[in-house]
């Protein structure tokens, strides 16, 4: 039996339906999981390990048999936990069968089968009469699993582990965060380019933007309040799923633009509160070096639906509201809160559309002002014309430039047309002069956004929007113009990793009969970058992991292992680096150039290599990222941002999700030239995607 399922196809900037066994899609589910994360997290498992014991000494003595619930039971290592802890049975819980099978065999393989029964249901399916259970917080779906579990699966009195959470919030003022909320007015020409009325009106959505805020520096927000406590969940009595509303008072401790709130939370694995797994960031500890790290449960960060002016001293109250699976926030002075008391205010949600369109990183992208004016230069700049070749010689390609007479971008009589989603290129090109200028916008919502923003500047009509696809454009809905400048960012909502924006040559292709012979592209060329790195910490989510606690849990690795063999080994995966540091390994090295001045060729692109160690360090594995040559001189990455330091250090672009190839198991490099990350590429041009293989060996 076969399952379709979706593949990234860049040449159609979509994907595609491919036929695969019925076993892909938990294949992919199970490679693509933070279970190894979540083993390698010692700070949370001896926590939980000190909870359950304590949990259990407390019910025992009470005179009472102990029965557990773990819910969510994964690995069953907090089953295995219990029991050895004293527990007399436990039930463990596991809705997705292939780790329900993976934690039955882990269970036997420690000797736990006759004192843990694996139970392949949801909890709400089940009716047994249990002590002890645990699950995660909101998001997941906690409150109801809780509720339902206090209702109909535990005797009044039980003991949960953990045994309560408690949320913490920080009004903050940040530039940088806020910029991934609101369309800020954009500086050019003397003049501003300003964000359409609605957007500034509107709330955004309730959706949490949950990022590792340890890597957000405390220089880059200003402090408005205290750490405020906002509410607690204790499980171990009965909890209620239905929307609640909490209000925390203080005093403004700066003043500033209300416009962030920082929130995260705590568990407390006892009742005494004496055994406590945070997840504050790292900035929080009087030493950042000892706070722990963890991609499974993280921070979040909140943007107020009113942003307003405070002042030092003022009273204010912060309100946290929640349903059954989500937070939102809002400010009010103190007094205007006592007068409404603790109401249950209204979910965000968008009514701008601009929101639904662009998501944070894009929002942040269209406001980063060195990336504006990169494109802005180089639409207004000359440029010199390059030529690309390549030529093959047995299995080495090589690649040369040659350069013509300096070229204008843009002209008074240029005609231009603008491939990419939700661009503002289009608006750029006819502010700085373009006789004509199109854009192809394909998605009605994201038209009707770009349309505000005309409207908002007073440019309707200045630049028309076609709801065309490359291949279907006439002359006709030119005007009978030919293009002169074709432009793009290239950015399309649809892609994941860097190279799915190479849909950008494929539109260029289609478009050929269009453009004037003399017609500019820009960017003129794209360049796949590699380097290879040592993480700090994002390398524990492919590790694998024997023993977690003393407990053997292989079969868990070996399921892992497994379904990354399925495919998933072979290809790189979508991260945004700059949440996680590494350290380069190598130089940073141009492994394949694609030539946009040409249309995308019949046969594969192929460029193979070898990249030298020049640190010593661990390797885990290989980033991967595209770098757009707007025109010879002028660049854009979606990748590193700055040129590598002298220790390694790299610092990535924050808009854009990097490739990142992980080995199987690092390799220990001396850094003395005597090794090397041999590569692969291969470009596919009926599909439009990368692919790659690497090995490191000695030179």
């Amino acid at each position: 039996m076969s399952a379709f399922c979706g593949r990234a196809k860049p040449s159609v900037c979509g994907f595609d339906c491919v036929a695969e066994g019925e076993e892909y899609d938990y294949h992919q589910e199970i490679a693509r999981s933070s279970y190894a994360d979540m083993l390698y997290d010692q700070d949370r498992n001896k926590k939980y390990y000190e909870g359950i014991r304590a949990a259990v000494a407390h019910v025992k003595a009470r005179g009472e048999r102990v029965t557990v619930l773990d819910i969510g039971t994964g690995t069953g290592l907090l089953s295995m936990m219990a029991v050895t802890a004293g527990a007399d049975f436990c039930y463990a819980v596991e809705v997705f069968k292939p780790m329900a099978d993976a934690a039955k065999c882990i269970v036997e393989k420690n000797g736990f089968q006759d004192k843990i029964k694996i139970i392949n249901k949801h909890s709400t399916d089940i009716s047994v009469g249990l002590e002890l259970f645990d699950t995660e917080l909101i998001g997941e779906g906690a409150l109801p699993s809780y509720e339902h579990a206090h209702r109909n699966l535990v005797q009044e009195g039980c003991v949960a582990v953990p045994h309560k959470a408690t949320v913490y919030a920080q009004l903050v003022d940040s530039e940088l965060l806020w910029s991934w909320a609101q369309l800020q007015p954009i500086e050019m020409q003397g003049t501003q380019l300003l964000p359409p009325p609605a957007m500034g009106n509107c709330s955004g959505t309730h959706s949490v933007c949950d990022i590792q805020l340890s890597q957000i520096s405390p220089h880059s927000f200003t402090l408005l309040g205290p750490v405020c406590t906002m509410f607690s969940v204790d499980f171990s009595k009965p909890v209620s799923s239905a929307p609640q509303s909490y209000s925390s008072q203080f005093v403004a401790q700066t003043s500033g633009q209300a416009r962030v709130v920082l929130s995260w939370w705590d568990l407390d694995m006892d009742p005494s509160g004496t055994i406590v797994c945070t997840m504050a960031p790292s900035w929080t500890y009087s030493n950042p070096k000892m706070a722990p790290w963890r991609d499974h449960w993280m921070q979040s960060v909140y943007f107020l639906p009113a942003p307003c002016r405070i002042d030092k001293g003022e009273d204010l109250s912060l309100t946290v509201c929640h349903d059954d699976y989500s937070l939102w926030y809002s400010l009010q002075s103190s007094s205007r809160q006592h007068s409404k008391g603790n109401m249950i205010l209204p979910r965000p949600s968008c009514t701008c559309q601009a929101h639904l369109v662009w998501d944070r990183p894009r929002i942040g992208e269209l406001n980063d002002k060195v990336r504006t004016e990169s494109y802005i230069n180089a639409l207004r700049n000359s440029f010199h014309l390059s030529l690309y070749w390549r030529s093959g010689c047995g299995d080495r390609c090589f690649s040369g430039k040659a350069r013509f007479p300096a070229l204008q971008v843009l002209k008074e009589d240029s005609v231009c047309l603008g491939v990419s989603d939700g661009s503002l290129l289009p608006v750029f090109a006819h502010l700085l002069g373009a006789k004509k200028v199109f854009s192809l916008e394909n998605f009605s919502m994201t038209k009707q956004v770009i349309e505000q923003v005309l409207d908002a500047n007073s440019l309707r009509g200045q630049v028309e929007l076609l709801d065309i696809s490359p291949e279907q454009l006439t002359s006709k809905d030119l005007g009978g113009e030919q293009i002169s400048l074709l432009i793009g960012e290239p950015y399309f909502s649809t892609s994941l990793l860097p190279w799915h924006s190479l849909f950008f040559w494929y539109c260029r292709t289609a478009l050929a009969g269009l453009l004037r012979p003399d017609a500019t592209i820009l960017p003129c060329s794209a360049t796949l970058h590699m380097v290879a790195v040592e993480f700090q910490d994002l390398w524990r989510i492919r590790a694998l992991c024997n023993t977690c606690e003393g407990f053997d849990v292989t079969p868990m690795e070996e399921m892992i292992q497994k379904s990354l063999d399925f495919r998933e080994s072979r290809e790189a995966e979508p991260h945004p680096l700059w949440e996680y540091p590494c350290r380069a390994l190598t130089k940073s090295s141009a492994v394949m150039t694609f030539d946009f001045t040409q249309c995308v060729p019949q046969q594969p692109l192929i460029s193979h290599g070898s990249l030298p160690f020049i640190r010593s360090g661990h390797c885990h594995g290989l980033a991967v990222w595209l770098e757009y040559d707007l025109t010879t001189d002028v660049s854009v990455s979606v990748g590193l941002t700055k040129l590598i330091g002298d220790q390694g250090l790299c610092e990535w672009s924050r808009h854009s999700k990097q490739g990142v190839y992980f080995f199987r198991s690092g390799w220990e490099t001396s850094g003395t030239d005597r090794e090397a990350v041999f590569y692969n590429f291969v470009f596919d041009p009926n599909s439009g995607n990368v692919e790659m293989d690497f090995d490191v060996k000695s030179n």
